[in-house]
């Protein structure tokens, strides 16, 4: 039987639903989990072990990071909890520290494995990660702005009463504040959105009001539940990017208007400040 091993470091909120969600993939033959504290990653194992009858055979259990040696992909989910009101960027010096410290532990068992980066501020972990990780920088991904994007498009149906699978759209550049809602692309069932909203009589109004809610909705998530689950060089930004079993295949290059390249750019260098500060 072909293997599929995944490995992911940190057992909690996100690291623990991630691990579910694999396990009702079908995709996947083992999963370890790694934690600083062994006692949570054993007992996540166990937990998770309890579903096993009801789905595909797979392998759950905890281990130590030599354990992560020939897994496909290795996702790092560990840092510091964000508080409330509290920026991603001001997390930066604590879970880049603890990133060091990872990597530090992994590197000489994933050389083969794809890495992908969950842990905040995602953007400023995966440059941290391509910096200190020898392998091919296509195999080091971070989680960038899938959950912007994914905001966004539900605020856009709420907004518009529309279905949000019917929504093409997206946010790119830094996954918090400085993100860019890329409008200009935004589509629904192939029909400009400019057209659509003079066809319904919308209010344009809408937009500054959607990419608030969408940069203030993991804000407002962890006062409620205490955290969230569910032209530019030398930093790490996310753009619309094909993925395949290797990796990064082609970042796919959408045409932008002059006011989103330069808040690309804002964005991008907003980032690189925070970069330049730190202790890598």
């Amino acid at each position: 039987m072909f293997k599929t091993k995944i490995s992911i470091i940190g057992a909690g909120l996100v690291g623990s639903s991630i691990a579910h969600t694999l396990m009702l993939s079908s995709i996947v033959t083992d999963i370890i989990l790694v934690d600083m504290n062994m006692e949570k990653a054993e007992g996540e194992a166990m937990d998770l072990n309890h579903c096993i009858p009801s789905i595909m055979p797979i392998k759950v259990k905890a281990g130590k990071y030599c354990d992560c040696a020939d897994s496909k992909i290795i996702i790092i989910t560990a840092g510091t909890i964000q508080k409330p009101g509290e920026s991603r960027l001001n997390l930066t010096q604590r879970n880049t520290d603890i990133m060091k410290s990872i990597i530090s532990e992994i590197k000489d068992y994933c050389k083969d494995s794809i890495i992908l980066i969950v842990s905040n501020p995602v953007d400023v972990l995966t440059f941290v990660a391509n910096k200190l990780i020898d392998t091919e920088s296509k195999k080091i991904i971070g989680s960038g702005t899938i959950l912007d994007t994914s905001r966004f498009k539900f605020l856009i149906s709420e907004y518009i009463n529309v279905d949000s699978r019917d929504i093409c759209a997206y946010i790119i550049g830094e996954h918090g504040d400085s993100s860019v809602p890329v409008w200009s692309a935004v589509n629904i069932l192939g029909v400009d959105m400019e057209k659509f909203l003079n066809k319904h009589h919308k209010v344009e109004k809408i937009r500054d009001i959607i990419h608030k809610e969408v940069v203030e909705s993991a804000y407002k998530i962890i006062e409620k539940k205490g955290s969230t689950y569910y032209g530019i060089n030398d930093v790490c930004i996310s753009l619309p990017t094909i993925i395949n079993s290797s990796g990064i295949e082609k970042v796919i290059d959408i045409p932008l208007n002059i006011g989103e390249v330069k808040k690309l750019k804002e964005s991008a260098n907003s980032l690189k400040s925070i970069i330049s500060s730190l202790n890598i």
